[in-house]
């Protein structure tokens, strides 16, 4: 899979650019031309001149090497390659692509480019967990920037935790899934989906409002187990915590009625998942003043919100073939959703129990049943990422069927 692609490998200063020159060798084992780009500090810790010897390459370094940038420059460095690695990735070369910095070779071609992005972060683990590092990633993430590691283990400077660069097996294997994907045309290519997840926030005031307790972590995780497939997905999202899957395009909504308008817009779509925990419920008359604490509580006037998932469902010519929502229960889970199911004229429920010892509800895990037509299938406890992957491989099969 790695044979005749081209990787422009950034090597960043950090200890673990000791590791570069295996990754290298073993890159090109497997057919693969290695670029190389180093900084000023990743030169501290591996030579030029080793990386040159390794990749059979001239090695870039100087921004404003007039030789270079006539042969060369940084804009055909960083477009003639088939992905940029950047490994290993500093918390300084992080926060720099993070804000858009361009103040050397290195920085200036991940900023040119428009070729695909992979990091492998490297880092003392207290750097790692730092709030302004986790900001940084989720910027990157949110831009599609692709992830491999850090890993928990022994850490140069003597201690112990996150931070550790992922090893030359596990780049590779992240380099190989990634031009997996990016050559195989999956069995979703061509097909929009449209996905919604995370909760809903309905104002009561200027700063209270009503929610519930989704993380979005299973939406999310459909969302990119359907973008792997080969679907253009757009994702409709809540307010949550969860990084934008590589590939999607989101659509970030605070309340019910904005989820819909959203979901509207991005019609047509050939798939349509209502994962949101959307709030049944809207505070009429809500203001951006607080209301102030009085003698008596202040009396809320409800008033329901708009059921996405009927609408989509009843969307005339433009309703999607294949519309599925969930069923987040407590009780009579099977019952409730097969009535959920005809109600709503939807195709499929995916049924959940929410209850609070089932830890669904902004835990890692779900056990479901898909409601169908054809009957209900329950499928086992599973991690929501392994959920996602089964429900998008059964979206798949009746595309191929029917769409």
């Amino acid at each position: 899979m790695l044979e005749n692609k081209r990787i422009l490998l950034i090597v960043a200063g950090g200890i673990a650019a000791v590791k570069v020159p295996d990754l290298i060798r073993r890159l090109r084992e497997r057919g693969a031309s290695v670029r190389c780009v180093v900084t000023k500090g990743g030169a501290q810790f591996v030579t030029p001149l080793t990386l040159a010897a390794l990749s059979g390459d001239k090695v870039y370094q100087d921004l404003f090497s007039l030789t270079d940038e006539s042969e060369m420059g940084h804009i055909r460095l960083s477009r003639e390659a088939d992905v940029l690695l950047v490994a290993p990735a500093t918390a300084d070369i992080m926060a720099k692509m993070a804000t858009g910095q361009a103040d050397d070779l290195a920085t200036t071609a991940l900023l040119a480019t428009d070729k695909p992005v992979m990091i492998a972060p490297s880092m003392n683990a207290m750097m790692w967990t730092h709030p302004a590092t986790q900001a940084n990633l989720l910027t990157l993430q949110n831009r599609g920037v692709r992830v491999v590691g850090p890993g928990a283990g022994d850490l140069a400077c003597g201690e112990v935790g996150d931070g550790r660069m992922a090893e030359v097996p596990e780049l590779i294997a992240a380099l190989t899934q990634f031009f997996q994907k990016t050559q195989d045309r999956g069995p979703l290519t061509g097909k929009h989906a449209i996905v919604t997840s995370g909760p809903t926030h309905e104002p009561i005031d200027g700063v209270r409002y009503i929610a519930n307790r989704s993380s979005g972590k299973q939406g999310h995780a459909i969302a990119a187990a359907l973008a792997d497939l080969g679907a253009t997905v757009t994702l409709v999202s809540g307010p949550t915590a969860e990084p934008a899957p590589p590939g999607v395009t989101v659509r970030k909504i605070e309340t019910a009625a904005q989820m819909l308008k959203a979901c509207q817009a991005a019609l047509p779509a050939d798939i349509a998942v209502c994962a949101a925990a959307v709030a049944d419920w809207k505070v009429e008359g809500a203001g951006a003043s607080k209301i102030k604490k009085g003698k008596a509580p202040p009396e809320l006037k409800l008033s329901e919100n708009p059921d996405i998932l009927a609408t989509l469902a009843a969307a005339g010519p433009a309703r999607p073939k294949l519309v599925i929502g969930f069923a987040a229960e407590t009780d009579d889970l099977i019952d409730n959703a097969k009535a959920k199911r005809a109600a709503k004229k939807c195709d499929w429920i995916v049924a959940n129990d929410v209850s609070p010892a089932s830890g669904a509800l902004g835990g890692d895990s779900n056990t479901v049943h898909l409601v169908t037509a054809e009957g209900v299938e329950s499928w086992p406890t599973l991690k929501k990422r392994a959920v996602a992957e089964r429900l998008a491989e059964r979206i798949a099969t009746f595309a191929e069927k029917n769409l």
